[in-house]
């Protein structure tokens, strides 16, 4: 039994305590006599994981989580059960922040990724095309044109996750998620964590055995 995340960029896997990460177009060749159970944001890489491999089941529908809001996308369903209690910060192609309460989800928000602040800059003005300084210091003004860039980007949306977290643990996942914990473990609690969307579908398939018992 497989567990797959598919998400905008990349398909991520979860076998026996081990992840790892596969391209749409290059996907590995899967054992048919393996189930994969997955969650997708993207429909065309969906597409091509049940092109490649016939075992493949949805747990989208054994989710169950307590919230309000509407639309929210199924990783950061995932996530949010995987947590129980805490804020979740699920930064990728976009930063996701989810504030959990007792298994009880009372919101979140959803900001660009750094690579989309890349892009974005790009479009404003060539000069702007910069990689960011990910060492810049946070506590200096900045002195030039690309410490200003990453300075802005980075601490505007660490003040946003600061500003969210009113003593409740930071749990960060995601491929920029270790890169933002380092900056806020001295004020808070934080921990890095790249399983917290596969304990969630654990508990999703904890589900889907219970709604299909004798049956699998």
């Amino acid at each position: 039994m497989v567990f797959c995340d598919i998400g905008n960029t990349f398909l991520h896997f979860f076998y026996k305590g081990r992840i790892w990460r596969e391209s749409p177009n290059k996907l590995s060749p899967k054992r048919q006599d393996v189930k994969i159970f997955y969650i997708s944001v993207n429909p065309k890489s969906e597409k091509k994981l049940l092109t490649s491999h016939s075992a493949c089941v949805n747990l989208a529908p054994y989710f169950s989580l307590n919230t309000a809001y509407r639309g929210m996308g199924i990783d950061r369903v995932a996530a949010c059960v995987g947590v129980g209690d805490g804020i979740i910060v699920d930064a990728g192609s976009a930063i996701t922040v989810d504030i959990m309460q007792n298994g009880v989800h009372l919101g979140g928000y959803i900001l660009p990724g750094l690579g989309a602040f890349r892009q974005l800059y790009k479009t404003i003005a060539p000069v702007l095309s910069r990689d960011f300084d990910l060492a810049v210091d946070l506590d200096r003004l900045p002195q030039n044109t690309r410490s200003a860039l990453s300075y802005g980007v980075i601490k505007s949306i660490l003040l946003m996750i600061d500003d969210s977290a009113k003593g409740k643990q930071i749990v960060f996942t995601g491929g920029d998620g270790k890169f933002f914990s380092r900056f806020l473990s001295q004020e808070h609690s934080c921990v890095f964590d790249e399983t917290i969307v596969f304990k969630g579908m654990q508990q999703a398939y904890s589900n889907y055995l219970t709604a299909h018992k004798g049956r699998v």
